[in-house]
């Protein structure tokens, strides 16, 4: 690698894109044009880089974001893959959070499909600005302008081509650039640099239209611009790129290029275009987060001379070196081996071993500054941990994840597994925030949650591979709610009387149903001192023991605020635990009160069939309790939008499969949860 490129020539980029798109090819062109690759690895032979795990390289999946660095030109480029596939959105939700700018790619038969609807989606949730490659070009039915016009109605994003396509299909031989005026043309030897030359004329008409809509689009984000457009003077290549580059980071336009990854084509203007146009650590806003003593909004400025801070945002037990901790810097810099505050456990740190990662390999660093994502070894961090200096601690902004909907139950398959089992599961838990690790003590099994029926079965296969652990799975089971529907009032009282102190605690609460969504409110409204203050969180700590198995079924309970409103103590006998257990018994009382019900996760589906299948695919979803949004035909494709509860989802995928002989394709996410109808079973 080079010396360390000034923060002004740092770019902190992903791939992002719904599955099948391109985005590991993608990235790997990216890296062997940048000469950090000799060899181009394939995703279909199980070769690709950044795809170096085993479950990956089989299923032609990306499932772990892979961090790796390369230099271009003057620009060192960080680069993260992310996951297309909807069950691994928590790698999705962390790479966003410390990435600078994405590059979201399209496949240009199939324009905006699912999955880039729910990553284009995060990425606004970050603010995060981004350029679009319209991958594929060489493929049957791709068509740039029909993409395009899809980014634009789907996503309501407003882009802007500054490339077209020369050809499709088996026709697709390079690009126009519409900025530099000029063709590149491509040739079938990849290890030849592409021809740049004039605009062939059969290309000059499009190269025109497209080229007066993107100074027109451009000219109406810039003051100075606008003014020199409608009066009809030339606008300079710099000013062109200079409003262009302003546009995209403020995210008012999205510039669109296109190419063809098995090809290799159209890889070198996309690097140009990550240079020239997405933002460096300098150009976004300063990081925001708390003063760690006053709890006050505070911020950090991306340079070198500010107090260092950083945001954990992925951990990996690596079997050779133990547990990296991924990290990116937002403000000062910090050296291998110096002394860090966690400010999330309230605990110092040694830095210890610097490391910047190539997908699964190493290279040592001896500091590290702003806009660096590198690894640290042996440190104790986990995700959302924010990491800063000692004498000026600040808590950043964390990365929050979605509650998983689906569990299985797994036991060991000999007893001798039953340690090992627990160890293994807590060291990928500690990986990855989307699984939950919980103990079923009545049925002495342990229950894994996670985000579907994939991350589950990615899960079991990691065990057994990575751990050498067996274990017996069970069948999925559904992650249900409950919820009150009424308000009451309920007393909790613990009177227990031993030799010596005794035990008394004793509260009054109301309960009541909040808006679905809002979680759980607690509110003390005890007046007098019937309850000393230091007793009311003991209080709290009950009620949420109690939320924890609803009346019906045994679930969480969730979306209702509790408040205490009277209570009593006893100047010896009570005590915190006292208080507890008194707060857990009135709350499990008045959830009984108040007429309780089950909730479902209801998931978000999208469906893309040959329209022949229609009929069939409709009979299906009716059965499964499905709800129709939308249906929409795109040639002789149908796009069917819909919702259905996830109990009804196992087994979908085969279900799909033989209905239309493998020809469609779908794509599931959680939406949120509902009322389930009577007689559903309670998990």
């Amino acid at each position: 690698m080079s010396p360390k490129s000034h923060i002004d020539q740092i770019r902190n980029i992903g791939f992002i894109a719904h599955i099948d798109a391109g985005k590991t090819s993608v990235s790997e062109l990216v890296l062997f044009f940048a000469g950090r690759l000799y060899k181009i690895g394939a995703v279909d032979e199980g070769t690709a880089t950044l795809d170096w795990m085993a479950q990956e390289r089989e299923r032609g999946i990306t499932i772990t974001s892979a961090s790796t660095s390369c230099n271009w030109k003057n620009y060192s480029i960080n680069i993260i893959d992310t996951p297309g596939h909807v069950d691994f959105t928590a790698e999705v939700e962390r790479s966003l959070r410390i990435l600078d700018g994405g590059v979201v790619i399209f496949d240009a038969e199939a324009g905006v499909e699912p999955q880039s609807e729910t990553v284009w989606r995060q990425a606004d949730r970050y603010n995060v600005p981004r350029i679009c490659f319209v991958n594929k070009m060489d493929k049957l039915g791709a068509d740039f302008h029909k993409t395009i016009d899809s980014i634009t109605h789907r996503l309501q994003a407003n882009p802007v081509a500054i490339q077209i396509p020369m050809g499709s299909e088996d026709s697709f031989i390079g690009v126009v650039d519409l900025i530099e005026k000029k063709s590149i043309v491509y040739t079938d030897d990849e290890t030849q640099s592409p021809k740049e030359g004039p605009i062939p004329e059969e290309f000059i008409e499009e190269f025109q239209n497209y080229r007066d809509v993107m100074i027109e689009k451009i000219a109406e984000t810039d003051d100075d611009l606008i003014t020199k457009y409608l009066e009809g003077e030339n606008i300079t290549k710099a000013e062109i790129k200079k409003a262009l580059r302003n546009a995209t980071i403020e995210y008012k336009l999205v510039p669109v290029l296109c190419g063809s990854a098995i090809q290799s084509r159209g890889i070198q203007p996309l690097l140009d275009a990550v240079g020239e146009y997405l933002p460096s650590p300098s150009d976004v806003p300063p990081a925001k987060g708390r003063d760690y003593k006053t709890g006050d909004d505070s911020t950090r400025e991306p340079t070198e001379e500010a107090p260092f801070a950083a945001l954990a945002f992925k951990s990996v037990a690596d079997p050779f070196i133990g547990k990296l901790v991924y990290f990116r810097v937002y403000s000062g810099k910090v050296d291998s081996g110096a002394m860090v505050f966690n400010s999330t456990t309230g605990k110092r740190e040694r830095m210890g071993r610097i490391v910047r990662m190539h997908a699964d390999k190493r290279e040592d660093l001896t500091e590290v500054g702003v806009g660096e994502i590198v690894s640290a070894v042996g440190i104790n961090a986990s995700t959302g941990d924010t990491l800063c200096d000692q004498n000026k601690p600040i808590m950043l902004e964390t990365i929050s994840f979605p509650e998983p909907v689906m569990s299985v139950a797994v036991e060991p398959k000999t007893h001798a597994d039953q340690d090992r089992l627990g160890d293994a599961l807590n060291k990928l838990s500690q990986e990855d925030p989307t699984l939950i690790i919980t103990n079923d003590e009545e049925m002495g099994q342990t229950i894994v949650s996670g985000m579907g029926e994939l991350h589950l079965e990615i899960i079991m296969d990691r065990l057994k591979r990575e751990y050498k652990v067996e274990g017996n799975r069970g069948n999925p089971r559904v992650a249900y709610r409950e919820a009150i529907t009424s308000t009451a009032k309920a007393e909790g009282k613990l009177v227990r009387q031993t030799g010596g102190h005794g035990q008394y605690g004793h509260v009054w609460l109301e309960i009541e149903p909040t808006k679905r969504g809002t979680g759980f409110e607690f509110e003390d409204k005890v007046r007098g001192g019937a309850i000393p203050r230091e007793y009311i969180s003991a209080v709290q700590h009950g009620v949420q023991d109690a939320l924890n198995s609803g009346p019906l079924g045994g679930h969480p309970v969730v979306d209702l605020k509790v408040t205490v409103v009277d209570g009593s103590y006893h100047e010896v006998d009570s005590s915190e635990m006292a208080f507890r257990i008194a707060g857990s018994i009135a709350a499990k009382a008045a959830m009984q009160k108040a007429k309780p019900i089950l909730l479902e996760p209801v998931m978000k589906l999208e469906i893309i069939t040959p329209g022949e299948f229609l009929g069939d695919v409709l009979s299906d979803l009716g059965r499964r309790r499905a709800n129709i949004r939308n249906i929409e035909g795109h040639r002789e494709i149908q796009d069917i939008k819909a919702r259905m509860p996830l109990g009804e989802s196992f087994g979908y995928a085969n279900t799909l499969r033989s209905l239309t002989q493998g020809r469609a394709s779908y794509s599931m996410e959680f939406d949120k949860y509902e009322k389930a109808p009577e007689g559903i079973e309670n998990g």
